[in-house]
């Protein structure tokens, strides 16, 4: 049955992770290029970044391929109701809301401290991506007009810097993630194993590339000149920068999602202060106030998830040791009124042999 919970929660958490979170790097790229490049050529792009990122992460891990992300998560043998985290988070992603896989899988798996820690961390990465990219386009909105794609003799150079900058976007992400699924794992995968997980991702990616992001690609398909190509390497480039810095920043799991929809509300908010009209700010507060409201919908069923996950396990775990004691206080007393009886029969037989 162990196993059979492994395999379920690892196919519902990679899905998981393919359909909802590998959007958030791959998104931008999907959308500027559709027109330009078949879904099997973007597809095999990807999936060549894939493989070696996790061949590397797998050989410098001495087969662990979670990149480090997994250090304060020791690994326990899946059940039942670790798989419960990766299929509400199935449920959720095809509403198209953009959950952190990370509080719904990670956090079933990680102690309450932890689970606090990753919370904490993924509210300052919300915060800082949102204002780093206030800033940041506030100034490239006086520079470059984003409403407008660039000419075509430089789109060429832009296409290439977009493809350049998404394979190290893809890198930095996955090395964030994969923990997400890895999580299910082994620590110490062999060679069979590592390979039936490349499969897999690429088989997932596959489905991802041919309906062209799925139901979460509309958060960034909402957002202003994300199919341009000089738009969407901007936005790759500093989102990879924001999550290298979190990733040498410690080893705590944190939701990459919280980074990339404050990337796109900081960029939002001020390509409308710093480009449009003034009055265009009501218009597009509603569409940043719904991503903000998914992600409390999703971080609300995650902690709801993960508590009780935790308060279920933890209860029976108290109510096993109370067991214990009750079967075992009746053998206490047998064990005692025997020696009693024994001291009390060797007492009288000494007295016995004593007495003239």
């Amino acid at each position: 049955m162990l196993e059979l919970f492994t395999v379920v929660g690892f196919i519902l958490a990679g899905y998981s992770v393919i359909a909802n979170d590998s959007v958030q790097t791959l998104g931008t790229w999907i959308a500027s290029n559709r027109e330009k490049f078949k879904w099997t050529t973007l597809w095999a792009a990807a999936s060549a970044v894939l493989v070696v990122t996790l061949v590397y992460g797998w050989y410098t891990g001495d087969g662990d391929i979670s990149f480090g992300r997994l250090t304060k998560i020791p690994y326990k043998e899946p059940q039942w109701y670790h798989a419960i985290a990766p299929l509400a988070l199935v449920l959720l992603t095809r509403r198209g809301i953009p959950v952190s896989t990370s509080f719904l899988v990670l956090s079933a798996f990680a102690s309450t401290f932890v689970l606090e820690k990753m919370l904490m961390k993924s509210i300052m990465g919300y915060g800082l991506a949102a204002v780093v990219a206030y800033a940041l386009w506030l100034i490239i909105s006086r520079l470059v007009d984003e409403k407008e794609d660039v000419s075509k003799g430089s789109k060429k150079f832009w296409r290439t810097f977009q493809w350049l900058s998404t394979g190290f976007l893809w890198y930095t992400w996955l090395s964030h993630d994969v923990a997400n699924i890895a999580v299910f794992l082994p620590r110490s995968l062999e060679v069979s194993q590592l390979i039936m997980v490349i499969v897999f991702f690429v088989v997932g990616l596959g489905w991802i590339f041919y309906k062209q992001g799925g139901a979460i690609q509309q958060i960034v398909l909402d957002k202003q000149s994300t199919k341009y190509v000089r738009s969407a390497t901007l936005i790759d480039l500093v989102y990879a920068f924001l999550l290298l810095y979190f990733k040498q920043l410690n080893n705590i799991p944190m939701s990459t999602t919280w980074v990339f929809v404050g990337l796109l509300c900081g960029r939002e908010l001020a390509l409308n202060t710093g480009l449009t009209k003034k009055g265009n700010l009501k218009t597009i507060f509603p569409i940043v106030a719904k991503d903000f409201l998914k992600l409390i919908v999703g971080l609300l069923v995650s902690v709801a998830i993960v508590l009780a996950i935790h308060y279920g396990t933890d209860g029976s775990m108290d109510a096993e040791p109370a067991a214990t004691e009750q079967t075992q206080q009746p053998v206490t007393e047998v064990e005692v009124i025997s020696e009693t009886t024994d001291s009390t029969a060797t007492a009288a037989d000494t007295a016995a042999v004593t007495t003239p």
